[in-house]
């Protein structure tokens, strides 16, 4: 009699970390000779291979074996606390992966299509960007060159690429009811002239919560994503002060700029006087000095999802396109007045 049930699904590294209730990535580091991994996600994800009869593709690792070890990864502004924390965590990720990381700066005056090229020219295993969208040409050659490519908190570049994005509309949302919830009725918020696809996602999400509860909100494109940008900006903000009991600060790094101009320039009292919430909850955030109420986005999420696409695409280079969402939390601290 035949199996009515048809050919078995074939267990792959994503069943096994679902069971072991551990990313992708910690699957590779534990069948990856020499990769660090704790003694705990070890036994779990060999428990889980076990009971799935999981094996792991020694065709895929044998045709990832000819290329380099190398990954390129192309990112930007990293003078921005939160960046640098981020390219740090996937750098050591990549180490403890086997791979060895290549670092590009992605800045303004820099091509980052030329940057992926020079990449590809090295026969690099993959490349994550966190600067800006790379055109869809050069993804497509990275496809056809057989290159995975991560593509973190950018907008669709238009090629069938692998995208990690942060909830940014909930938490634009979550920034609208908390300065709502704290007593603000006179809203501004605070964003850089030349806004990246997540940054301006931000600042629309927080104009589309407030216009959808009849709040208007005046929007301050001033400066750099930067201490710098969110002083100059704090100027402006003291100019219109009786427009404004509430500030949305689109980054933490212009937040802290915004903050230190408005006491210590100008002499307004935060929270008395004005309310104000960043997003990221980069460490200087939590510091005495500033106490910043702020969305946060985890870095370690981003990281370990950019990661576990990469590995994915490696051992399946035939799957579909995927897009991760990371989600986003409130932490209030003392530049809002809520309970």
């Amino acid at each position: 009699m035949s199996d009515a049930s048809g050919p078995r699904k074939q267990i792959n590294s994503f069943d096994v970390a679902r069971l072991a209730g551990v990313s992708r990535s910690a699957v590779s580091r534990t069948f990856t000779d020499g990769a660090s991994v704790s003694k705990e996600t070890r036994d779990k994800v060999m428990e889980a291979a076990r009971r799935l009869g999981y094996r792991v593709n020694v065709l895929a690792r044998s045709l990832h074996k000819q290329k380099s070890d190398l990954v390129g990864v192309v990112a930007a502004d990293l003078d921005n606390p939160f960046r640098a924390e981020q390219i740090d965590l996937l750098t050591q990720g990549l180490l403890e992966l086997g791979f060895r990381p290549i670092l590009l700066r992605g800045e303004p005056s820099a091509d980052v299509a030329d940057l992926i090229g020079s990449l590809l020219q090295y026969s690099v295993a993959g490349v994550i960007v966190t600067s800006d969208t790379p055109p869809e040409e050069i993804c497509q050659e990275c496809l056809q060159n057989g290159v995975p490519l991560v593509v973190v908190n950018k907008r669709d570049p238009g090629a069938p690429v692998d995208r990690v994005v942060t909830d940014f509309e909930a938490g634009g949302r979550m920034a609208l009811e908390h300065l709502l919830d704290c007593g603000c009725t006179r809203l501004a918020v605070v964003t850089p002239e030349r806004s990246s696809y997540s940054i301006n996602g931000r600042a629309l999400a927080f104009e589309q919560a407030a216009n959808a509860k009849g709040v208007s909100v005046i929007r301050i494109a001033w400066g750099t994503q930067s201490y710098e940008g969110g002083l100059a900006a704090a100027g402006f903000v003291h100019r219109v002060r009786s427009e404004i009991d509430g500030i949305f600060c689109t980054a933490d790094y212009l937040a802290l700029g915004v903050l230190d101009g408005l006491r210590h320039v100008h002499g307004l009292k935060v929270p008395r006087d004005i309310q104000v919430i960043g997003y990221d909850d980069i460490p200087q955030a939590s510091w005495k000095a500033y106490d910043l109420t702020t969305v946060a986005q985890s870095r370690r999420d981003l990281c370990e999802a950019t990661l576990d696409l990469l590995i994915q695409r490696l051992e399946e280079p035939e799957t579909p396109p995927q897009i991760r969402t990371c989600g986003v939390t409130l932490v209030q601290r003392g530049t809002t007045l809520g309970s």
